[in-house]
């Protein structure tokens, strides 16, 4: 599912916006971790927005969000100024790579950062966009940035 690196689009994400993507991850293990991610295209991820994963089985290894939270992701892009550039889950005990599920629900033109944890412990964060095709996914390439806020 990877490309090359040379074909791999960078997406800038700070380290705020980081931190809060694994602190909701260890929380919520064993099961998968959910959230939007709201930001600018100029200027890459500026918030995670976390919500509770609402699928009706197996949530240890599917997410979900409602339709109500994916309104309010909406809402608060609009509100801030922001756009909803993508969403963030966790993969408990896999690796950060999109499993067979993400490849058939996700949509083209979205980021999905995918945090792996173990035993609880955050690990590999990675960042993968749809083709248009919807055939696989890229891997972005996570740039810090110096936002604070």
């Amino acid at each position: 599912m990877t490309l090359p690196a040379a074909n791999r689009v960078p997406l800038a994400i700070s380290a705020r916006v980081r931190d809060a993507i694994r602190t909701h991850a260890a929380s919520s293990y064993p099961f998968e971790c959910c959230g939007a991610l709201l930001g600018s295209e100029g200027e890459g991820i500026e918030e995670a927005l976390p919500f509770e994963n609402a699928a009706p089985s197996d949530p240890e290894r599917r997410f979900l969000l409602s339709a109500a939270d994916y309104r309010v992701a909406e809402a608060r892009a609009d509100a801030t100024g922001r756009a909803l550039l993508g969403f963030y889950h966790s993969h408990p005990d896999h690796p950060a790579e999109p499993s067979d599920f993400d490849l058939a629900h996700a949509w083209p033109n979205m980021s999905y950062v995918i945090l792996s944890v173990r035993d609880g412990l955050p690990g590999d964060m990675k960042s993968w966009r749809l083709d248009a095709d919807r055939s696989r996914f890229a891997e972005e390439t996570l740039v810090p940035t110096a936002l604070q806020g």
